[in-house]
């Protein structure tokens, strides 16, 4: 069994989705003791945004490989390989002007690969890349319900990985962050108790 855990809040030892994601890591080595982990820290080591090179290397057969394409075609890769490879995924997600951190984004793009997470048919999309638990660490500094037009950050989520074919989707999160200490404390308190049921 594999864990891989992604980070992308950009506010160090403040980041109220990094205390999420160490949580929910804990919560599930616990429950998994020889699982081995992956960690992928987007901030420490960020993915660049993609360009015609890395997207041929991610989008194209190995085969078709021009020399540059080739040389960036293992990095790209491997990052869609270690999240095939991982029955459980975690994913920390801080809002950051109502989406998600352009890091996380970068990471996004590496997955979403024609052929491999999902497939066009005459039924329309099909997504490949179920049969994996996915949990995302959301943070907000205010308080937003699901349908409210400033909300990209939880629905771009839910869209892109429904899309790949992931149905075991989950959200951990604490709200109204920027209310202070006391409403991190609340919000911190009832996501734990979300996790302990995951």
């Amino acid at each position: 069994m594999q864990i891989l855990r992604i980070d992308s809040s950009t506010t160090g030892d403040q980041s109220i989705s990094r205390k999420l994601t160490d949580e929910l890591l804990s919560h599930f080595t616990a429950k998994h003791p020889d699982a081995e982990v992956v960690t992928r820290d987007l901030v420490a080591e960020p993915l660049p945004h993609i360009d015609p090179i890395t997207t041929s290397a991610i989008r194209t057969p190995p085969e078709t490989h021009e020399e540059a394409v080739a040389a960036a075609y293992p990095e790209q890769r491997a990052v869609l390989d270690e999240f095939l490879a991982s029955d459980v995924v975690i994913v920390g997600a801080p809002m950051y002007n109502f989406t998600i951190p352009s890091q996380l984004k970068a990471w996004l793009d590496r997955l979403g690969v024609p052929g491999v997470t999902f497939k066009y048919s005459e039924n329309g999309p099909e997504g490949l890349a179920g049969g994996r638990k996915v949990v995302i660490a959301s943070a907000r500094g205010g308080e937003y319900s699901t349908d409210q037009l400033a909300e990209n950050q939880e629905s771009l989520l839910t869209t892109f990985f429904g899309f790949i074919g992931v149905d075991d989707l989950h959200f951990v999160r604490v709200e109204k962050a920027g209310f202070g200490p006391e409403a991190i404390e609340q919000g911190m308190n009832a996501a734990k108790q979300e996790i302990a049921q995951l």
